[in-house]
């Protein structure tokens, strides 16, 4: 981001599924703990999803936890930048531009939106990787393809995306919430330590994320829970790492923005 809020443009980054003549294409890839793909846009949209590992991907106006079991649709042309927390099987889907409308015209995402991914789902991404790029489309290449689309359609979204300011003074308060969300300072001290008046970083949070700073914390605070309860994290202790109180309130908000217990969240494969 320039000083002036402005973000430069991003490169193309041009991979052989996104020039395949298919409405939809395999991408599978292994990456190391800490790896990272710089700023960047593709041509085509995206389903981002991981057998392994935690996928830290930021747009321009938002960041998503994505852990196994959710997947990232990304709309073709939006920067992006994909950060690994441990280390990630990546088993990604390209999406031809018909494909991609026939996903929104059955009621699917539009915009950057994390999905919930179904038995069912999982093991169609799975077969699609599997499949050469260029596969028969009147055979089991097609038919994966048509039940594929209407799995992605009908996928519950989560909220696990979190608005990004760009206020530098916000952008300290983000990155210090980032580091430990337990953190509970109220605004009057966020203020003293950021160079702002509480009622300045209170308006600039509306502005900026649309939202009051108590839910964007918030929002953040079950984002990084998800990521905790993928790593195979105990739900009490995912619910003290994020800064609540009780079990049974961060249970609540869990059940909430996700409409499923932490428990269900937890990876115990993990542990």
């Amino acid at each position: 981001m320039s000083p002036t809020g402005h973000f430069p443009p991003a490169p193309t980054r041009r991979l052989p599924q996104d020039a395949v003549d298919r409405p939809l294409v395999g991408f599978t890839r292994d990456y190391a703990d800490g790896e990272a793909v710089p700023r960047h846009s593709h041509e085509r949209v995206q389903l981002l999803y991981a057998t392994r590992g935690i996928m830290r991907i930021t747009t321009d106006a938002a960041g998503f936890v994505v852990p196994p079991g959710r997947a990232l649709w990304l709309p073709a042309a939006v920067p992006h930048v994909t950060a690994m927390q441990g280390p990630v099987a990546m088993r990604a889907l390209f999406l031809r531009a018909d494909a991609a409308q026939a996903v929104r015209m059955g009621a699917g995402p539009a915009g950057v939106t994390v999905l919930a991914v179904s038995p069912l789902l999982r093991e169609l991404i799975l077969a699609a990787c599997s499949e050469p790029l260029e596969w028969d489309e009147a055979g089991r290449g097609g038919h994966l393809a048509a039940l594929i689309l209407d799995e992605i359609a009908r996928a519950p979204s989560l909220p696990l995306g979190v608005p990004a300011p760009r206020d530098p003074r916000l952008l300290r308060l983000a990155a210090a919430l980032r580091a430990d969300p337990a953190r509970n300072a109220g605004m009057e001290a966020w203020a003293a330590e950021c160079g702002a008046s509480a009622r300045t970083l209170t308006r600039l949070f509306r502005r900026e994320t649309g939202m009051s700073f108590g839910r964007w914390r918030q929002m953040l605070r079950l984002s990084e829970a998800a990521a905790l309860l993928a790593q195979g994290m105990a739900p009490a202790r995912a619910a003290a790492a994020v800064g609540y109180a009780s079990a049974p309130a961060f249970g609540a908000a869990f059940r909430a923005a996700f409409g499923t217990t932490p428990g269900a969240g937890q990876d115990t494969d993990a542990r």
